[in-house]
């Protein structure tokens, strides 16, 4: 049996930049390595379990030869539907090699069972507060005071820095609840000032930095997001930046994911979140790199018949710019040809970032108006 890849996505999504770029490395690699690809819609598939055994159908046609790989690629509210779950976990359990694997989609698609992941690992994490049930809100507002205040709140399900703001303090929480939808959980979290309307975003490709990027908000709200309007621009990572995003990576079981760190004033790091679905049209042109061809060079160099034959991804963690950069060029199976191993501003300490880039302003605290993306 040849060598078969699917790539697993949406249709209401499979025109965005993302997806678009990936499916066309795909189909290139697949057809310039005589590999077996299909492109498969969710809506397409039909789970089955007959005579005790699991089976698959595509358009309502039974389907024999199963992808050693399937690149997933499917929304986060989608995924984070049963039914999006049990599509991934029926394929993994039929043997085919997903990236990313559904457990560690599952690690991310709830912001607090992330940290339940890291916790314990000697991450970083700023204090978080969370429940159990969808209307326990009034009382962890109580619950959680030691936070105090301004106190970041974010519902745990939420993407794209939607369902995230910044409250000033315990009337204003107590005022704006009845405002917000209650069918999942939110979390309490302290806010770390010096990163308002920062982060880092560092992607990572099985187990090697790829890249990152400094997000800013451009109009003083405290989310980044480039989703929301905030600007990105490339920048690279010092050593415990580095050692942590691939801790990180490693620890939720990764193979392709963005990780937003936080910046604190002495140049050091805490983890925000991290993101299985990883956007990158804004992450590209900052970075000067081709995402969907390095994502499709890594899901090629996972069959069967290549894992013995390509240079193995980063082994070590990379621990001074000098390492990092002769590892990075070790890997270059898995990169694009325009792919760069550092990015030219360094940040190495936090200060310097704040004083120093040059990005649309305000970037302060704004206390006012804090209340964008509350779910209503």
């Amino acid at each position: 049996m040849g060598s078969k890849l699917w790539l697993l996505t949406d249709k209401y999504i499979l025109g965005e930049y993302h997806q678009t770029k990936i499916l066309e490395a795909l189909k290139q690699r697949c057809r310039d390595q005589d590999v077996d690809f299909t492109l498969v819609l969710m809506d397409q598939i039909a789970l089955t379990v007959i005579d005790g055994e699991l089976g698959l159908q595509i358009n309502k046609k039974i389907v024999t030869t199963y992808p050693q790989v399937i690149v997933v690629r499917v929304p986060t509210p989608t995924v984070q539907s049963d039914s999006g779950i049990t599509v991934l976990r029926h394929l993994e359990k039929l043997g085919c090699r997903l990236v990313n694997r559904p457990q560690a989609i599952l690690n991310c698609i709830n912001k607090f069972w992330t940290f339940q992941e890291l916790a314990g690992h000697g991450i970083p994490l700023p204090d978080t507060y969370s429940y159990g049930g969808h209307d326990e809100f009034s009382k962890m507002i109580d619950a959680a005071e030691p936070l105090g205040y301004p106190v970041v709140v974010k519902n745990t399900r939420g993407h794209q820095g939607k369902a995230v703001f910044l409250a000033r303090d315990k009337h204003h929480l107590l005022d704006i609840s009845h405002l917000m939808r209650h069918d999942t959980p939110y979390l309490f979290q302290k806010y770390v000032k010096e990163s308002h309307g920062k982060d880092i975003r560092v992607v990572v490709v099985g187990g090697c930095i790829i890249g990152s990027m400094l997000r800013c908000s451009a109009d003083g709200r405290m989310q980044s997001n480039c989703y929301l309007g905030g600007v990105g621009v490339k920048c690279s990572l010092n050593e415990q930046g580095r050692l942590l995003a691939l801790q990180v990576s490693e620890i939720l079981g990764m193979d392709v994911c963005g990780i937003d760190l936080l910046l604190k004033d002495n140049g050091s790091f805490v983890v925000c979140e991290a993101n299985a679905n990883v956007a990158f049209a804004e992450f590209d042109p900052a970075c000067q790199l081709d995402l969907g061809s390095i994502i499709a060079d890594y899901a090629l160099s996972l069959l069967p018949s290549r894992l013995s034959k390509e240079i193995p991804l980063l082994d070590a963690l990379p621990m001074s710019r000098e390492t990092d950069e002769a590892n990075m060029q070790a890997s270059s199976t898995i990169r694009s040809s325009n792919d760069a191993s550092s990015c030219c501003n360094s940040v190495s300490d936090g200060e310097e970032i704040r004083d120093s880039i040059n990005v649309p302003k305000p970037c302060s605290p704004v206390l006012s108006d804090c209340i964008y993306d509350v779910d209503k």
